[in-house]
């Protein structure tokens, strides 16, 4: 035994968990050491044993064992469980008589007695040694094992916490909240009452049992509810979709159901609907599924729900914050509050599984019903009371549960974001090793650190006053009133949304509003924009929830019924509880605020105070400044781990005294203890008394109680370490209560005061609302850290846990916020104001106010007192930096956490002077305002303005003012002010500039100040003067536009700040002088005062320009937007600038709907362009393309009258047809001839689709007035004098003629020569060509720098590839890399090559591909203009040699272009000198790389050859229809004829075509049989013979160009050619006669529809040069068959 025992001031042996034991509080007492070969992490104690758990896992019992078959030698020496070993433990447990252990992977082992079914084996009535005992989840098929994290055991039960954070039970009596009858319960099962919901920590006492809960936020409902009655396996509810709701009715009764004891008014439930209270004057608020912590899966995966959860904390937090809305018993927010942190393990088994399979069941009311409970089948009615049934009104009850409450206090939002993500905090490695569950119950308790709510409203009333909680009752029915449904019939409609808890919005939303956390109500402190590392710090938001056996009060109910199903203690919600513990007899629960409630029997004084009655929660009597951290109680005492003066932690017993022999007392049975209790009274504590031994132990982590033991678990101070984090924590526990004192004591009564308002400007209101809030966020941040600092304590007293070092930022965070909120309130006056309603609420005297804030000057003003009170928090900052440092000096300089530690103090130092700095500039500027003249104070005065210079002392004055003018300067973080007698201007720091002026030419200090719409000179008093204004000036500038301004008023030294803000900068600007811009706001890029860059320009009276300056005007690619007042309706223009003119090219959409598209000049339309008019775009009335002068249609036009069916090609002058022109309309009419004022008044031609014709005078449209001649259809004609319209009836005075009397050839009569009273085609669409030539740099076509030319298309390029860039869609790869291809210019020196001239004719290739380049944008415009003219009504046989000269006008034209880009190409026909190579290759240069591409001559240039490929695809169906219709007869006749004799065989075909004989073929080939074999030809054989070559010549319609198309006749040749010479097997030369029959018969068979048209085509559109060669003999001898066929009599 000596060995074993040692006195506990004896310091040899380890240095961390080193264990001590005593019985009672005597001052004879020395506790005893237990010497064990490692530290000892957990003791959990019975009535008579211990069991021990330390370091590596291993478990050790001492103590009586009776359950062991051997008897122990030495029952006070622990022994090792080694049925354990090879087991990793982390928690241990003890109840009267028996143990358990949960090891690393959540796996349970029992052992000791098992009377009641405690150990949960079933048939043994004592278990020797720890046996696996399986928690297996029977709901889920197939059935899983449950992993545990903790375990809780009492005299006759068990309860175990999983890691889903449900509760397990097993053993015998009421306090298993089971719905059972039948006791020993052997299997665990779990505690439905409490599914659902996230509970953080269990404890047991002798018959009653505790649970710790989360509040409950959305995020919990995705716990799967029981949905079948465990007795009669019914539904238990059933579940009705409506549109905007969900009716869930839990109408379903069970006849094998325990009922509940009807409690304060309750009407009874069946007990198997979870035993939920119903009544109408209580609803209970089911579960209202919890915020915050769920496991962190280690793999990643996250609880689905989560994103959503933090919200509606937040809302429940504005709700409740106001204390206009005291909280109801029903009320879920009350039930969910109170409460402990508890050792949440991070386990590897999230939500995940559960989620999947619950959600196949009940995904709908998942969605419905985020608000239902446990069961899903209570829904609660809307809870914040206001019953707002329509989705969008959640913030409207928001707004309404403020409002009412405005000014009553401000609640804390940091709780609203507790941990989605665990920390481990007691893991040393601080890793979470997957399912290592929390570890030994007395420490489970926090160190997961979870968050209670902050509310401490309740506390501010005393908790034994009944009256309060009544009063709460009846305020929680005045409340329900306005619920919906009726609450009685067990079916209630989820309104979506509806409860003011359930505000569900992502917290990303939220995050994306934005960092000036502005709230829209005064009172909800702060939105939900806080960082997600938020969500790792331990919750304050919890409630106490009892149930079991209650003789002595220890449910805390305010009654001693025993209660069969958890139910929440209301009187500790908003307590923040932390953590729970059990006597055998009694509860306590440990709040944040280092406070202990404890509750029932108090026989020997165990709860600390001698209340009665002591059936609910009340405050043990602690000393003044004593904060309570850890708790736990045994049989009849309670121990205390408490903060006292000192660093070293101090320990409190209260309860029985344990007398010498005492014993002897545990032989006596039962009956006789009771008997003897009375006595025993006597010798109990009065309070907690302070165990004066406790210095001893050093620094003493953890207590634990049981049975009459006490056992504290102490580590020495290795180095000053231990007593560091000590420091720390012990500092943050002292500042945390210090807040809420000044919370609760002094910042809420003061929002409360009625006369705040009156005293108060809006303003200053707003601000101080703020200022509560951000007050709240900072004290309930401080609560969560000192909640993870005791937890960190309790457990790792590691340095890696430490949440200051990975989420310093959030705390910098919230400090500088807090600071800046206190300043701006300072510089408003705030302080002042606040005076007199203070001094009204606190006297005169004004000690409480001097106690807590710390001030040292006599006799401080109510203002000082206030402003110390308000900065005191961030001498805090101070302190953290002195404790990090201290900790840091524990560690080797050059080691990582020493890094880490010495990082974030220079941190917290470095804000802590910027603050000091912040608050001098607040108190500078407040002075200043206080002397500043008051006139101009309302206006210039604004919270975050800060005063950084001012020129009272005339250092600065304005140059050239007058004698007697004042100009006083101001210098702002936000704006420099130049005020003057009575007015003031202010000129925002974003949009100065400030340069100094040389000093040398006049000797004068001056600063020249630019703003964007006055320029000014200051000059200062000296040198000194002129640098500091300079230099601050600049400084206050660059932090204005950094974004800094609002938050770092202050101007810092100097210090590594570059000295000049940038020229070029960003910045919003509004306009006050008369002239163009008066009160238009700029925003975007500005250059030294000038609006140059990116841009948006509003005026007030709704046009907005967006798009690029340049030196304050719009120039470059803009869109503007003016609204027509009139029609209702904008104005759109798109285009390019210049000068602040519409400029170039650009899109005008009217608000009447007319479309303009086209070049503007000077904001007018100036240049090519077209007008689309009428109603819808799709179908225009008219559309006019052509050229503009000055706004007005000038020059040659295409005017396309719809609604008429008429098309104008002419001349225009100011909007009117005036020249020469022609028209053609739908019903096939043509005139050609002279206009005057939009009529057809002069000479003209008219024909009508008959070929009537009429030459002569005109005056109007369609009437004829004067001499003409009259020509018919069949060569008569009429001459004289006509008048009348025409088709109406003409009056004619005059001759009528018939010549070819006799002559039956009509075809003669063609008089008519069109064609010479329209436009020339060199005159038309010359706007087009200019404006590529300009484009060029050319002024006057052909006259320019060719490099400049260059130079223009590679600026083309580019912009337009920049501008591109900003909106990718609009280009496709292959397009983008055209672009890249065209910006390499074709460079060549030197004569011209067949090689020089491809590169030319493949960029133009290129080039006329995107109309980015002015050569494409120019065939793009030509293109759109030729198909304007002649496609529908302009599809005219009459206009085809029109049209056929236009594109040749198009390629002389283009041509003149190429040759000017192109110097060293040879004029039209000119010669490439013959290179080296023969002449085959230069023949057909295209044919073997691009077939499409035409054969080039060899070495003649010319346009059609170069520019043909380019045009004419594009151009290809307008023309070809022409073709087709002034071909028409002849086609027909053609094909007639191709018809009938295609209906013949091969052979009678070739033999009717008169071909010879040896050209027949006598086989072919045939595609069907195997290869190579040949058919013969026979009679009936069609469609075979020549086929190769029918199918060559079919192509001719399937390409463009002439050269193609005789490309396509040639390879028909060379095709007979080669079949003729495999025929004859022998070289073979044609002659004309030969050839001609072959060539008409493969023409027959080729079948081309109009042939005519192709043939006509290739004639006008030749190359000259080739009409010679052989391609031109090719073409003539298809000619010839073309005309061979119409004229073939079919014998």
């Amino acid at each position: 035994m000596e060995t074993q025992r040692k006195s506990s001031g004896d310091d040899s042996g380890g240095e961390r968990g080193l264990l001590h034991t005593w019985k009672g509080y005597s001052y004879s007492v020395t506790p005893e050491r237990l010497l064990l070969p490692r530290p000892v992490l957990q003791v959990a104690l019975g009535t008579r044993h211990g069991v021990l758990l330390v370091e590596g896992g291993q478990v050790y019992s001492f103590g009586e064992l009776p359950w062991k078959q051997s008897q122990v030698p030495e029952p006070e020496k622990p022994t090792l469980e080694s049925a354990l070993s090879g087991q990793r433990v982390v928690a241990v447990a003890a109840g009267s008589f028996h143990s358990g252990a949960v090891t690393e992977d959540g796996g349970l082992h029992m052992w000791g007695d098992n009377g009641s079914g405690q150990c949960g084996l079933s048939g043994l009535s004592t278990v020797p040694n720890p046996t696996p005992v399986a928690v297996v989840d029977s709901d889920t098929s197939p059935p899983q094992t449950v992993p545990v994290l903790e375990l809780a055991c009492g005299e006759h039960h068990t309860l175990a916490l999983s890691a889903q954070r449900e509760v397990w039970a097993w053993g015998s009596g009421c306090q298993l909240g089971l719905n059972v009858t039948v006791f020993p319960v052997w299997k665990p099962q779990k505690v439905e009452h409490l599914a659902g919901r996230y509970v953080l920590q269990v404890a047991c006492g002798a018959s009653h049992s505790l649970a710790l809960v989360r509040c409950l936020g959305p995020q919990d409902t995705h716990r799967p509810p029981v949905d079948k009655c465990r007795q009669c396996n019914q539904l238990l509810y059933t579940m009705t979709d409506k549109e905007d709701h969900v009716i869930i009715s839990d109408g379903h009764y069970c006849p094998l159901g325990v009922e509940l004891t009807e409690d304060e008014g309750m009407l009874e439930v069946p007990a198997l609907t979870q035993g939920l209270k119903t009544s109408p004057s209580e609803p209970v608020l089911p579960s209202y599924s919890s915020t915050s912590v769920s496991p962190v899966p280690d793999k990643g995966a996250e609880p689905s729900s989560d994103p959503t959860h933090h919200q509606d904390l937040d809302k429940e937090e504005s709700a409740l914050a106001n204390g206009a809305l005291p909280v109801s018993d029903s009320d879920p927010s009350t039930q969910l509050k109170g409460g402990a942190a508890l050792g949440v393990k991070n386990s590897p088994y999230p939500d995940e599984q559960a989620v999947k399979d619950y959600l196949k069941k009940l995904s709908e009311v998942e969605q419905a019903a985020k608000t239902t409970t446990s069961g899903l089948h209570t829904v609660l009615p809307s809870a914040g009371g206001l019953a707002s049934s329509t989705h969008g009104s959640t913030l409207n009850s928001l707004v309404a549960s403020c409002a009412s409450a405005v000014g009553e206090r401000v609640a804390s939002t940091y709780e609203a974001l507790s941990l989605k993500k665990m920390m481990n905090f007691y893991l040393p490695s601080g890793a979470a090793r997957p399912g290592s569950p929390a570890g030994l119950t007395g420490v489970v308790a926090d160190n997961n650190a979870e968050r209670v709510r902050q509310e401490d409203s309740m506390q501010a009333k005393k908790s034994s006053s009944t009256g309060d909680i009544r009063e709460e009752e009846a305020e929680g029915l005045r409340r329900r009133l306005s619920l919906p449904g009726l609450l009685s019939q067990g079916r209630y409609a989820v309104h979506l949304l509806s409860s003011s808890y359930t505000l569900l919005l992502s917290p990303r939303l939220l995050r994306k509003a934005g960092r000036p956390r502005m709230r829209a109500v005064a009172l909800t402190p702060l939105g939900g924009a806080v960082p997600e590392t938020q969500e790792v710090f331990p919750t304050l938001q919890t409630e106490v929830w009892s149930w079991g056996d209650c003789e002595h009060g220890q449910l805390g109910h305010g009654d001693s019924l025993a209660r069969l199903q958890p139910q929440c203690i209301k009187s500790l919600n908003k307590k923040e509880v932390v953590r729970v513990a059990a006597g055998a007899h009694h509860s306590l629960a440990l709040t944040a605020q280092s406070q202990v409630f404890s509750w029932g029997s108090n026989s020997c004084g165990q709860l600390g105070h001698m209340d009665s009655p002591s059936t609910v929660p009340r405050l043990a009597k602690m000393s003044e400044g004593i904060r309570v951290w850890d708790v736990s109680a045994g049989e009849r005492h309670t121990l205390l781990l408490a903060d006292g003066d000192c660093i070293q932690p101090i320990i409190y017993y209260s309860g029985q005294q344990v007398k010498e022999g005492a014993e002897e007392s545990h032989a006596k049975d039962l009956g006789q203890q009771e008997e003897e209790e009375k006595e025993e009274q006597q010798s109990g504590t009065q309070q907690p008394v302070l165990l004066p031994f406790c210095m001893n132990l050093r620094y003493v982590s953890n207590v634990f109680a049981g049975g009459q033991r006490c056992v504290a678990l102490s580590d020495r101070n290795v180095m000053g370490f231990i007593a560091s984090l000590h420091e720390l924590a012990s500092a943050e526990r002292k500042f945390y209560c210090k807040l809420c004192n000044i919370k609760t004591q002094i910042l809420r009564p003061l929002l409360e005061l009625d006369s705040l308002s009156s005293a108060l400007s809006q303003v200053a209101l707003g601000l101080l609302q703020t200022l509560a809030g951000r007050f709240s966020l900072l004290c309930h941040l401080t609560g969560q850290h000192a909640a993870s600092l005791t937890a960190n304590l309790r457990r790792g007293r590691d340095v890696k846990s430490l949440l200051i070092l990975d989420y310093a930022d959030i705390f910098l965070d919230s400090y500088h916020e807090y600071c800046s909120t206190v300043g701006n309130f300072q510089v408003m006056g705030g302080f002042q104001t606040l005076t007199k309603p203070s001094l009204d609420f606190f006297g005169k005297s004004p000690e409480l106010l001097q106690k807590l804030s710390e001030c040292s000057e006599e006799n401080p003003t109510m203002a000082d007192l206030l402003v110390a009170l308000f900065y005191l928090p961030t001498r805090h900052l101070h302190e953290y930096g002195r404790l990090l440092l201290k900790l840091a000096t524990c560690f080797e300089v050059c080691s990582s956490d020493y890094q880490k530690l010495q990082d974030s103090c220079s941190k917290f130092e470095a804000l802590a002077l910027l603050l000091k700095r912040k608050r001098k500039d607040a108190d500078y500027t407040f002075h200043f305002w206080k002397n500043f003249p008051g006139k101009m104070t309302d206006s210039l005065r604004k919270p975050h303005r800060r005063l950084i210079c001012e020129s009272s002392n005339k250092a600065l004055t304005l140059q050239n003012a007058g004698r007697f003018s004042v100009n006083w300067f101001i210098l702002f973080n936000d704006a420099l002010v130049h005020a003057q007698f009575s007015t003031h201007h202010v000129f925002p720091l974003a949009t100065l500039w400030v340069e100094p002026i040389p000093e040398e030419n006049n000797g004068l200090y001056g600063l020249k100040v630019i703003t964007p719409e006055e320029t000014f000179t200051l000059l200062a008093s000296s040198p000194m003067e002129k640098a500091k204004w300079l230099r601050s000036i600049n400084q206050a500038v660059d932090q204005a536009l950094s974004g800094a301004g609002q938050d770092t008023a202050s101007v810092s030294s100097g210090s590594g700040q570059k000295l000049e803000p940038p020229i070029s900068r960003t910045a919003s600007y509004t306009f006050y002088k008369d002239g163009r811009l008066k009160e238009a706001t700029y925003e975007g890029r500005w250059l030294a005062g000038k609006p140059n860059g990116r841009g948006v320009l509003k005026w007030p009276d709704g046009r907005i320009y967006t798009g690029t300056f340049k030196n304050g005007l719009e120039d470059g690619f803009g869109e503007f937007v003016a609204p027509i007042k009139t029609l209702n309706k904008n104005d759109h223009y798109q285009g390019h600038w210049k000068d602040g003119k519409m400029h170039g090219l650009g899109t005008y959409r009217y608000a009447s709907g007319e479309v303009y598209d086209g070049s503007f000049q000077d904001s007018m339309r100036h240049g090519h362009g077209i007008l689309r008019s009428g109603k819808l775009n799709t179908s225009s009335p008219s559309v006019f393309i052509g050229q503009w002068l000055q706004d007005k249609k000038t020059g040659y036009g295409v005017f396309d009258d719809i609604t008429k069916g008429e098309k104008y090609m002419g001349m225009w002058q100011d909007h009117l047809r005036q020249g020469t022109g022609v028209v053609v309309t739908q019903f096939g009419l043509y005139y050609e001839g002279a206009f005057k004022d939009n009529k057809m008044m002069g000479t003209g031609i008219l024909l009508s689709e008959d070929d009537t014709t009429y030459e002569g005078e005109f005056s109007d449209d369609w009437t004829l007035n004067g001499k003409g001649v009259l020509t018919m259809a069949n060569g008569d004609y009429l001459e004289g004098s006509f008048s009348g319209e025409w088709g109406s009836g003409l009056k004619v005075a005059g001759s009528y003629f018939k010549p070819h009397l006799f002559d039956t050839d009509k075809d003669k009569t063609r008089p008519v020569k069109l064609g010479r009273m329209c436009v020339c085609a060199e005159d038309k669409w010359r706007a087009v060509f200019e404006e590529c030539w300009s484009q060029l740099g050319c002024e006057v076509p052909g006259q320019g720098d060719n490099w400049k030319a260059w130079e223009n298309i590679a600026v083309a390029l580019t912009t337009s590839r920049r501008h591109i860039q900003d909106s990718p869609e609009m280009l496709s790869r292959s397009h983008s890399r055209t672009l890249e291809s065209l910006e390499v210019i074709p460079q060549h020196v030197g004569l011209i090559t067949m090689e020089r001239y491809h590169t030319i004719r493949l960029y133009l290739l290129k080039a006329c591909d995107t109309p980015l380049h002015p050569l494409g944008r120019l065939v793009e415009t030509l293109v759109a203009v030729y198909r304007m003219t002649y496609v529908g009504v302009g599809a005219n046989r009459r206009l085809l040699p029109q049209a056929v000269n236009e594109i040749k006008s198009y390629l002389n034209r283009i041509f003149q272009i190429v040759r000017f880009l192109f110097p060293d190409l040879p004029e039209e026909g000119g010669l490439i000198p013959e290179p080296t190579t023969s002449l085959q290759d230069k023949k057909e240069p295209g044919s073997t790389d691009a077939p499409l591409e035409s054969p080039k001559p060899g070495r003649v240039v010319s346009s059609s050859a170069l520019l043909l490929p380019v045009l004419l695809p594009r151009l290809y169906p307008p023309l070809f229809t022409l073709y087709a219709l002034d071909k028409e007869r002849e086609d027909d006749v053609y094909w007639e004829c191709v018809l009938r004799l295609n209906k013949q065989p091969d052979l009678a075909l070739l033999a009717f075509l008169g071909v010879q004989q040896k050209f027949w073929p006598v086989s072919i080939s045939n595609s069907m049989p195997a290869l190579g074999e040949k058919q013969p030809v026979l009679s009936s054989t069609k469609d075979a013979c020549f086929a190769s070559a029918v199918e060559t010549l079919q192509q001719i319609s399937t390409t463009f160009t002439p050269s193609d198309k005789l490309q396509v006749i040639q390879l028909t040749f060379e095709e007979i050619t080669q079949e003729v010479q495999s025929l004859l097997k022998q070289d073979f030369l044609w002659s004309m006669d030969d050839l001609f029959p072959v060539f008409l018969y493969v023409v027959l068979r080729a079948r081309i529809r109009n042939l005519g048209s192709e043939v006509s085509l290739i004639e006008d559109l030749m190359d000259p040069c080739v009409q010679h060669g052989e391609h031109g003999i090719m073409f003539t001898t298809l000619k010839a068959c073309y005309y061979q066929i119409q004229h073939e009599k079919i014998t």
